[in-house]
């Protein structure tokens, strides 16, 4: 199977449209870092607002956290990243480009097929100063998952939330990773987001909640508009799992260059709270009132990139469809992900219509996150709605000033619909939440047919 999006074209509409700009641009940019833009930052806060409200707003076994970045340097000696969060690195004699050992396994770097040097380690994780004066000052680093903030909080979380077992410790945050190659735009960057759970359960229930946590998930893609197609769950061999994992799956997805990991989720067991117990000193086990007994839980847990999440969404929402002698380029992403949901489109710039559809921008926006736009024929407005993702767009014509009406215009049947603007936040509430278009709202309206 291959992708049908071509990676290029989606990098061309994320900067023209204004998702994602290549970081630092004016001054050549900065290897693998990307900045988000206007509709980008709305798509990514729409992403992480469903994985919230899924993963805890609904849920009465899960509480959240939003940990430091930066933690005491003995975090990682603990973890085992100090020790063994390293890569093989290999470098070209001719063209000096560095690649993991993995990545040139003939021996003969991929660029320029020159001779490479003997692999040596490299550790991922980015280090600074913490302290006023360098050479005095305490190393610290960059934490390359947001993990272990939520292991050396459990004590404390256990002891506020008042949670028994099974429960789990969500968080959102950065993370950053010093790879030695990155790219295929946002899936490998060095500064990244992730969403990630720590699900603390019973030893000898692991293995069931970790059945539940991956059909749990691979549910999440798919309600929000991922092909069942472009998913796959593939199990780790034992040679390859992480070495605290007891059992490991990853969502893959069809990204344009191939199968690639969406989503990891593992059954750490009872590794972490350990290693920070014996480091620590601090008792991390558990007391079940129930079975009056104590232990270390093992965990569960989901890890999801939000850049990466972003990037398949885009990618499985990309279509191209013919529209008379062009191509209609549009996004089908999901009602909940569109960065923008209802797009006011008055006919015109003629000043008459100007009044109604101001207010009628007014009104919506304390709703939806709504866009304004005169500009170009209402063909030309609506492609440019399309091809960002804008479910619906709202038109105000002169009919409108006489008979206080206007057209819902759905963006992936181009289906429309005249509706009294009394009942417009509600239609486009009822639409946005899935209801057809066409018995949009309960009275008053009447069917358009399709655009043109």
């Amino acid at each position: 199977m291959t992708s049908k999006v071509d990676m290029e074209k989606l990098v061309s509409l994320c900067k023209r449209r204004g998702f994602i700009f290549p970081s630092s641009e004016i001054y050549g940019g900065l290897s693998a870092c990307w900045d988000y833009g206007p509709l980008g930052i709305e798509l990514k806060r729409n992403i992480k607002d469903a994985w919230w409200r899924s993963m805890v707003q609904e849920r009465d076994d899960m509480v959240g956290l939003d940990s430091s970045i930066m933690m005491h340097p003995r975090t990682w000696v603990a973890s085992g990243h100090v020790e063994g969060f390293k890569d093989p690195l290999v470098e070209c004699k001719a063209c000096h480009q560095r690649w993991r050992a993995d990545e040139a396994k003939d021996g003969k770097c991929p660029d320029c097929g020159g001779e490479l040097t003997e692999p040596r380690m490299f550790n991922l994780m980015f280090k600074t100063f913490f302290g006023a004066v360098e050479e005095e000052a305490q190393v610290v680093y960059l934490r390359p998952e947001t993990a272990q903030g939520i292991f050396v909080n459990f004590a404390n979380i256990l002891d506020t939330a008042r949670k028994k077992l099974p429960f789990g410790i969500a968080q959102i945050g950065k993370a950053f990773r010093n790879e030695i190659t990155a790219g295929n735009f946002i899936f490998r960057s060095r500064e990244f987001e992730m969403m990630e759970v720590e699900f603390f359960v019973k030893p000898g229930t692991d293995e069931e909640w970790l059945k539940y946590w991956l059909e749990e998930r691979l549910n999440w893609y798919v309600k929000l508009g991922i092909s069942k197609e472009n998913l796959r769950l593939r199990q780790h061999a034992k040679d390859e799992l992480a070495h605290y994992a007891r059992d490991c799956y990853d969502i893959d997805y069809l990204f344009p260059m191939g199968w690639a990991e969406l989503e990891g989720i593992a059954n750490r067991g009872d590794f972490d709270l350990t290693q920070h117990w014996q480091s620590s000193g601090r008792d991390l086990s558990y007391f079940d009132p129930d079975s009056e007994e104590r232990y270390i839980p093992y965990v569960i847990e989901p890890s999801a990139g939000v850049d990466r999440s972003a990037l398949a969404f885009l990618v499985d929402a990309y279509d191209e469809e013919p529209d008379k002698d062009e191509i209609r380029v549009l996004l089908r992403l999901h009602p909940d992900l569109a960065p923008v949901k209802v797009a006011i489109l008055p006919l015109s710039r003629n000043e008459a219509l100007l009044p109604m559809a101001s207010e009628v921008y007014a009104d919506l926006r304390q709703r939806f996150m709504t866009q304004y736009d005169d500009a170009q024929s209402i063909g030309r407005r609506y492609r440019r709605q399309d091809e960002i993702g804008t479910p619906l767009c709202v038109t105000i014509d002169f009919q409108s000033l006489e008979d206080n009406q206007v057209t819902i215009r759905d963006r992936d049947s181009m289906k429309q619909i005249r509706v009294p603007v009394a009942e417009l936040r509600n239609s486009l509430a009822a639409k946005l939440a899935g209801e057809p278009l066409e018995v949009l709202p309960p009275g008053g309206s009447y069917w358009l047919g399709f655009e043109g």
